[in-house]
């Protein structure tokens, strides 16, 4: 016997419109999409064993949602208020955890670098800010504000005088724009440098495949073998990369890869082409770019400011090479290293798009303003 309901939903338009958009989001709550689709099919005549049945849910669970917006409406689809176990700690402890959290364990006469959830727990003790506290809960408190003070990431002052606007033009190719005039269609951007002493490493055993409850396993012992270097030009706009395989870095490689990216086209017949470096030996100094402009005319070398590699994109695309090409490292030879590298060229710019770059002009002064506010004042001339 088909399960009756006394329910019968009837919708307005403008509520149709709602749960039909909640229906078909792919950002909300899996909850609120099923229970939109419940209140739909229960408009459409449904009974609930069918709406049950479609949507893979218990038939109570359609009867409470029917229930609720019968009664309540939209408004009826939300959660109610849950009681819950009442707060353990006053608001006051938990601020006083995560300010501490913001502290150097020096500060408070820990002899540590940095806290873990562990430790603070144990100095909240120390403290007497609390009787006892478990590490799980101090973690809890922490995520809620994305604190982890376990965590840190290394940065470094500007030390080039230009930094500002060494590192704007770059940002302003990166946006097609040259000394304010926008890039035609046959000017075209290159991000360049090289990737230094890429071991080839061999493991002594063979590597053990993943399994139900087991990662890959790659043996820790390995047998070291030579070394080479890898040169990579990427353009930027067209997310094409050209990679060159060389036994050590220095400027004849680096000149070998700027031949073999401008004799092919599009570069060959452009009317300019602008290549991005850091400050490596291969390409540093006024000499480089000399030298780049006596070789190829229509090419010009524009280099970051010094400790500026994070705003060249072939880093990016090392990255990607480290994480996808090398490690976990295990080549038998340099002639096995070399040949992934070079396979991973054509199988990337087969589908690779440019990458998202949001920083641009205005997220390099608000970077400045930052750092300028962190600057240590220079110590004092001495006297005499």
């Amino acid at each position: 016997m088909t399960r009756q309901f006394p329910y019968v939903i009837e919708l307005s338009d403008a509520d149709r419109a709602v749960l039909e958009q909640r229906s078909r989001a792919y950002t909300a709550r899996h909850a609120d999409v099923v229970r939109a689709r419940i209140v739909l099919l229960a408009a459409d005549g449904h009974q609930n064993t069918v709406i049950a049945a479609r949507l893979e849910v218990h038939v109570d669970v359609v009867g409470t949602w029917r229930k609720r917006f019968f009664e309540s409406g939209l408004d009826g689809l939300a959660d109610r208020p849950r009681p819950g176990r009442p707060r353990s700690f006053p608001a006051e402890v938990v601020a006083e955890v995560k300010a501490m959290a913001c502290e150097p364990p020096e500060q408070r006469g820990v002899p540590l670098s940095r806290w873990s959830s562990a430790e603070l727990a144990a100095r909240a003790v120390a403290e007497g800010l609390v009787v006892s506290v478990s590490a799980a809960t101090v973690r809890r408190w922490l995520h809620e504000d994305a604190i982890k003070p376990w965590q840190y990431r290394s940065w470094i002052f500007p030390r080039d005088l230009d930094f500002a606007a060494k590192a704007a033009r770059v940002l302003d190719l990166y946006a097609r724009t040259w000394c304010g005039i926008a890039l035609a269609d046959d000017e075209y951007v290159i991000s360049a440098d090289e990737k230094s002493q890429l071991q080839a490493v061999s493991r002594r055993h063979p590597e053990l495949p993943a399994g139900p409850g087991r990662a890959r396993r790659v043996e820790f012992e390995y047998t070291r073998h030579a070394t080479l270097a890898y040169f990579g030009a990427y353009d930027v706009h067209r997310a094409q990369l050209r990679g060159r395989v060389a036994p050590r870095t220095g400027i004849a490689p680096f000149a070998e890869l700027v031949a073999q990216v401008m004799t092919t086209e599009p570069y060959a017949s452009a009317k300019r082409v602008f290549w991005v470096v850091d400050n490596g030996s291969s390409h540093a100094g006024q000499r480089s770019v000399d030298r780049m402009s006596q070789a190829w005319p229509t090419a010009q070398l524009v280099h970051l400011p010094v400790h500026a590699s994070w705003l060249n994109q072939i880093e990016i695309v090392f990255s990607i090479i480290g994480r996808k090409v090398i490690r976990p490292v295990d080549f038998a030879d340099l002639d096995a290293l070399a040949a992934r590298l070079r396979a991973f060229e054509p199988r990337y710019n087969a589908t690779a798009t440019p990458f998202d770059w949001r920083f641009g002009r205005a997220e390099l002064a608000g970077l400045l303003r930052r750092i300028d506010a962190h600057r240590h004042p220079d110590p004092p001339a001495r006297a005499g």
